[in-house]
């Protein structure tokens, strides 16, 4: 027999985004409980990249400041070539930068930024915070909401924002596509700083990404500069179609690793035999849908447009869609369906764009073909530092609060 719970506004999942809603929901004055199914509130992973596009949202939900205290200002982002050695291009993070996007380029660890957003969540008389909560289906009820439990608990709500991740329950309610599958796996982890002086190389306040045939390696500090982040990134050709679970099949190991690295230059080799091989990731992500939204429930983050992490705009997308809906709140009152649709209509065609462009980049940088290659590097050798055209169309668009639209 299910315990039925009465709640105002309910969202699904405890990750960045999930906290990140929670405390837009505050700001347009709807109170809500977040249900995370983990044991306790935490972030899983090392490293993230917040350009000026994300920055804004977080400077608008009043976490920045909490936030310096743990981010790195990077002063460059460097594309390296992972065979040669060689710098290809650079793009410049430092005055010009800051004072024409008017938000700077951070990067700091995961837990941090989600350490942040979830003290401040708690310091929110209107937002309370449920863990051990897992998720069966989520229903939209015409006038309301309904999310049901795996132990039985039934919650009705207002509205319920699904920000639970690429294997979305909520999802399932607008479509039942599938995951894609991109055959790259991921390591990923931190090395106290002191240890790695020279895998940090010369200019350990840059964020470097080492470009090579189906591979790459990105590396920039954390924690105030404590920790090195590095994430080394391979196509497995043991992968095979069928064999997606990868923890029970015997593709992207460490060994397979180790082997896709083997032709690149000593300092991208040492820099990978540091990296931990207990645990791995698989890339995946999905392809755009059409709608996000049934009635009083929508989609938010990866739950509505998992992209691959190419081009560092995963958690960032989150965040912007956090500022429209929130927009959309504070427009709409409790017109939630109207509020929806609207938010949706502005961020799907931009969040597609992103997840076809990171597609598109991962293969531009991962390229094998001898031509590819040269051609690459030869139009990224002619940018200058300073010359934004590549990103511009990213960073320039910000949902932050002089862009608020209130009723």
């Amino acid at each position: 027999m299910s315990n039925k719970v009465k709640q105002p506004f309910i969202i699904v999942g405890g990750g960045i985004g999930g906290l990140a809603a929670a405390l837009g929901l505050a700001e347009a004055g709807k109170e809500s409980m977040v249900l995370e199914r983990a044991p306790e509130f935490g972030e899983v992973g090392a490293g993230i990249q917040l350009a000026p596009n994300g920055t804004a949202v977080l400077e608008r939900l009043g976490v920045m400041d909490e936030i310096s205290k743990f981010a790195v200002f990077p002063k460059r982002l460097v594309l390296m070539d992972a065979v040669t050695g060689k710098e290809l291009t650079v793009l410049n993070l430092q005055d010009e930068f800051k004072k024409k996007y008017g938000h700077p380029y951070i990067v700091m660890h995961r837990a941090d930024l989600h350490r942040v957003l979830y003290e401040a969540c708690l310091a929110k008389g209107d937002i309370s915070l449920l863990t051990d909560s897992e998720v069966e289906s989520v229903q939209d009820l015409g006038t309301g909401a309904q999310v049901t439990l795996t132990d039985g608990t039934v919650y009705e709500s207002e509205a319920v924002i699904g920000a639970d991740g690429i294997h979305s329950k909520t999802r399932k309610l607008m479509s039942d596509d599938q995951p894609v599958c991109s055959q790259y796996v991921a390591y990923r982890g931190t090395i106290p700083m002191e240890e790695v002086t020279e895998t940090a190389g010369t200019n350990p306040d840059d964020v470097l990404m080492w470009v090579g045939p189906n591979l790459h390696l990105v590396q920039y500090p954390v924690r105030r500069g404590e920790l090195y982040n590095q994430v080394v990134v391979f196509k497995s050709f043991k992968y095979k179609p069928g064999t997606e679970d990868w923890k029970a099949n015997d593709w992207g190991t460490p060994e397979e690793m180790d082997e896709r690295f083997a032709d690149t230059c000593d300092f991208v080799k040492h820099s990978v035999s540091f990296i931990s091989r207990q645990f791995r990731w698989a890339m995946w992500d999905r392809n755009p849908i059409q709608n996000w939204t049934k009635g009083r429930v929508t989609l938010l983050g990866d739950a509505a447009h998992p992209m691959l992490q190419y081009m560092a705009q995963g958690g960032i997308a989150a965040l912007e869609d956090v500022a429209y809906l929130t927009n959309m709140l504070h427009k709409h009152g409790n017109d939630y369906n109207a509020a929806f649709l609207e938010y949706q209509a502005e961020r799907m065609p931009r969040s597609a764009s992103v997840q076809t462009n990171a597609r598109q980049w991962g293969e531009i940088i991962h390229a094998d073909d001898p031509i590819a290659i040269l051609l690459r590097n030869h139009i990224m050798s002619q940018r200058d530092e300073f010359d934004v055209s590549y990103v511009d169309w990213l960073y320039s668009k910000r949902y932050d609060a002089d862009n608020l639209v209130k009723a």
